[in-house]
Parts: structure tokens; sequence; C-alpha cells
């Protein structure tokens, strides 16, 4: 059966997506959950309109991310943390401390889960992965100090 996908959906397609799916798997799961919709000849419109939507959205948000990840790598960021004589850290540095930092002193606001970074535990200079969007990643330097 032919359907046109309002969600995106894992393994089956994304929103606006023309596809064909199980004739069981579309009428028990998909039309009763309002993931999808029959592929009609209007329905068909209305895909192709979602689509040109969803295309012009991921190309804003891929130019923001695109502008945020060069505002980004152009720095480094200091993160204060509690440490011990030898650098040792009473506790570890998590995405949420990065997090902190980063709204703090770029006025950049993320989710925490978009940072992938090992907790830190020492004192010194690091560096964190950031996932902006499905296409735009960035490092950033990270310098922790004790405080």
């Amino acid at each position: 059966m032919n359907v046109i996908l309002r969600e995106d959906i894992a393994g089956v397609g994304r929103r606006g997506d023309i596809v064909t799916v199980a004739d069981g798997h579309a009428r028990n799961y998909l039309l009763p959950r309002g993931l999808a919709l029959v592929a009609s000849a209007g329905a068909i419109q209305q895909a192709n309109s979602m689509r040109r939507a969803r295309d012009l959205r991921e190309t804003n948000d891929r130019a923001a991310a695109h502008t945020v990840a060069e505002a980004l790598t152009a720095r480094s960021f200091t993160v204060k943390a509690k440490a011990g004589n030898e650098g040792r850290l009473f506790g570890s540095v998590t995405t949420a401390d990065i997090v902190s930092a980063l709204t703090a002193q770029a006025g950049v606001t993320l989710d925490r889960k978009k940072i992938v970074a090992q907790p830190i535990r020492t004192t010194g200079s690091h560096t964190a992965l950031v996932r902006l969007h499905a296409d735009v990643e960035c490092t950033i330097k990270l310098s922790v100090v004790a405080g």
C-alpha cells in the first residue's frame, strides 16, 4: 500500500515521503496512529508541499548550525571546577557544565545531549565534540581551571 508519512519513522522514511509498506502495517499501525495518510492524488500534492517545507527548514537549520559552529570553534572556553593540589578534580566536568560555560561565555544555548565528551577529571586543556545538526559537527576547546 502506498502511504504518505506524516512523521519521521525509523526504518520506513521521513515526513512527506511517499513509501510502499505492507497493507497490514499501514492498516494496523500507521493509519490508526495518524502517522501516515493513504496516497491519493490530493494527498500526493500535500506530500510535495510538506517535502518542500522540510527541505527549506533543513537548509535554514543547517545554515544556522554552521554559523554557531564557526562561533564555537573560534575561541576557547573556561570551565571552573573544584580541584586538588595535583590537578585532579573533586568529581568531574560533565556535559551540563560545558553547556553552562558555553551559555555564559558565548551566549549559545545548547542541549547537553548535543555534546559528546567523556567526563573530564583533570585540570588543563581538553576538547569536546558538539553535534549541532546531522551534517554539522565541531570541536570546542575547553580549559578546565581550579576554582
